[in-house]
C-alpha cells in the first residue's frame, strides 16, 4: 500500500456523507441493511418515504369499469381490486461452512410476497400468482432466516392484480396478462407511481395510484409484453414492434426499425443493462380465448430466437449465445441471472413454462428443450438448503425483525 493510501474504517466516514449514501439506495432491503449497521447510520436516513407505496394497493376494478371485452358476471365485485407485489432476491451466505459445496455457496433465487400485516410468503419464481397451479411455500422450519448472515440483492419485482367476491377468497384476475409499476423505490411518493398493464386479448391500459378508472391506451389487442427499461415503459406487440410509452400524453413512440420476428409470442428481458426480445415459436396456432369447457388450447413450444437492441446503431441483432447469462421467462416478470452466481442455472439457457405450467429449459446453442424436473444438467434453483424442510400452510416471522 502506497504512502498516499490508508484504510479508513466505515465508522470513521464523515457523518455528512451518510444521508447522501443512504438516499442513493433504491431498494427496501438495501435501506433496511444500511440502517441496521449502527445507530449513527440508522439515524442518518428515515426508513422510507412517508408516502411510499405500501402494497397491496387499491386499483380500479376491471369488472366494475368495463375494462373487459365481456359483460361482468352478476356476482362480480364492485369494490376496488388489489395490486400485490412480489420481490425476487439473490441470496448468498456470507460465511458458508467449509464443508459445503461450491454449488451451494453460489446463491439462490427467492421470490417473496409481503402481506399488509408484514407476513412474508415464499413463492415459486417460475410461476406467477395468477397461475391457478402455483404452489406457495410458507416457512415453518426454520421459522426465521436471518438476513444479516446473507448477502441479499434485489433483482426485480413482479405484480399481480386480484379481486375478492363477497365472503369469498382473494383470486387473481385471469385476464390480466402483465403489470409493471414505475417509479417504485424506497423514496418514491405513491402519488408519482404509474401502472401499465396488458389485459384481455392484448389491450394496453394505464392508471396512476389513486385513479378510480383504468385508461385505455390502445385497444388494438396486439401486445405481448411490457417492461420498465432505463426509467421508461416499453411494450412489444405480436409483430415485434417495440415502443416506449410517453406517460404524459399516453402516446406510443415506436422504436425503429421494427423487429418483425416470426414467432408467436414476444418477451422483453433486460440483461446486463441491455434490452432483449425473446421470440417464442410454437407448433400450432396461438390461442387467446378461454373456453369454460375446454380451457386454453395448449400448443407445444418448439424453440426461441433472441434479439438484442443495439442502441448505437439503432437496430436489432440476432443473438447466438447468452454466454454466462440464463433468461427466466414468467408471465408476471422476465429477467436474467448469472450462472456463476446462482445455483441451479447454466449459461446460455432459457427457463420458461408452457401452457400446462410445465417448467422447461431451452438451450440456445443446440436448440434442445428439456423438462427441468428431469434434466441432468439443472437442479431446482429455488431456495437455500436451510429451507429444504419448509412446510406448506406455515407463516413467517415479521419483516420488521428482518426475518424471511
Amino acid at each position: 500500500m502506497g504512502d498516499s493510501e490508508r484504510v479508513v474504517d466505515w465508522s470513521d466516514l464523515p457523518t455528512e456523507l451518510l444521508p447522501a449514501i443512504g438516499k442513493s439506495l433504491d431498494t427496501r432491503i438495501d435501506v433496511l441493511r444500511f440502517r441496521s449497521v449502527c445507530t449513527s447510520w440508522r439515524s442518518s436516513i428515515p426508513p422510507f418515504h412517508p408516502n411510499s407505496p405500501h402494497f397491496p394497493l387499491k386499483f380500479p376494478n376491471l369488472y366494475a369499469y368495463g375494462a373487459t371485452s365481456t359483460d361482468p358476471p352478476p356476482s362480480a365485485p364492485r369494490h376496488p381490486a388489489i395490486l400485490c407485489q412480489s420481490t425476487l432476491y439473490h441470496i448468498q451466505p456470507l460465511n458458508p461452512p467449509s464443508t459445503s459445496s461450491s454449488w451451494s455457496n453460489k446463491g439462490w433465487l427467492m421470490k417473496v410476497e409481503e402481506s399488509d400485516s408484514g407476513k412474508l410468503r415464499l413463492e415459486n419464481p417460475m410461476l406467477s400468482n395468477r397461475d391457478h397451479r402455483v404452489i406457495r411455500y410458507n416457512i415453518l422450519k426454520p421459522k426465521t432466516l436471518n438476513l444479516l448472515n446473507f448477502r441479499v440483492v434485489e433483482l426485480t419485482k413482479a405484480y399481480t392484480l386480484r379481486f375478492q367476491f363477497p365472503g369469498g377468497p382473494i383470486n387473481p384476475f385471469s385476464f390480466v396478462n402483465k403489470l409493471v409499476v414505475f417509479p417504485n423505490s424506497a423514496w418514491t411518493n405513491a402519488d408519482e407511481c404509474s401502472i401499465l398493464m396488458i389485459f384481455g386479448d392484448g389491450k394496453l391500459g394505464f392508471a396512476k395510484c389513486g385513479d378510480e378508472k383504468l385508461t385505455l391506451v390502445d385497444g388494438s389487442s396486439n401486445y405481448d409484453d411490457i417492461i420498465v427499461y432505463k426509467g421508461q415503459f416499453y411494450v412489444v406487440d405480436r409483430l415485434g414492434i417495440v415502443s416506449w410509452v410517453d406517460c404524459s400524453s399516453l402516446k406510443l413512440v415506436p422504436f425503429l426499425p421494427p423487429l418483425c420476428g416470426l414467432g408467436s409470442r414476444k418477451h422483453l428481458v433486460e440483461s446486463c443493462g441491455s434490452l432483449y426480445v425473446v421470440d417464442r415459436y410454437i407448433d400450432g396456432e396461438r390461442c387467446f380465448e378461454f373456453d369454460i369447457d375446454d380451457g386454453y388450447t395448449c400448443s407445444k413450444v418448439v424453440g426461441f430466437e433472441v434479439y438484442k437492441l443495439d442502441e448505437e446503431w439503432g437496430r436489432w441483432v440476432l443473438v447466438k449465445s447468452l454466454g454466462d447469462q440464463a433468461f427466466v421467462l414468467s408471465s408476471d416478470c422476465s429477467f436474467s441471472v448469472s450462472a456463476r452466481e446462482f445455483s441451479g442455472y447454466k449459461g446460455d439457457y432459457i427457463h420458461f413454462t408452457d401452457d400446462n405450467h410445465q417448467r422447461l429449459v431451452f438451450h440456445l446453442k443446440d436448440h434442445s428443450i428439456h423438462d427441468l424436473a428431469f434434466s441432468l444438467h439443472h437442479s431446482e434453483p429455488l431456495w437455500p438448503p436451510q429451507l429444504n424442510e419448509c412446510e406448506y400452510e406455515g407463516v413467517a416471522e415479521s419483516a420488521g425483525d428482518y426475518a424471511l
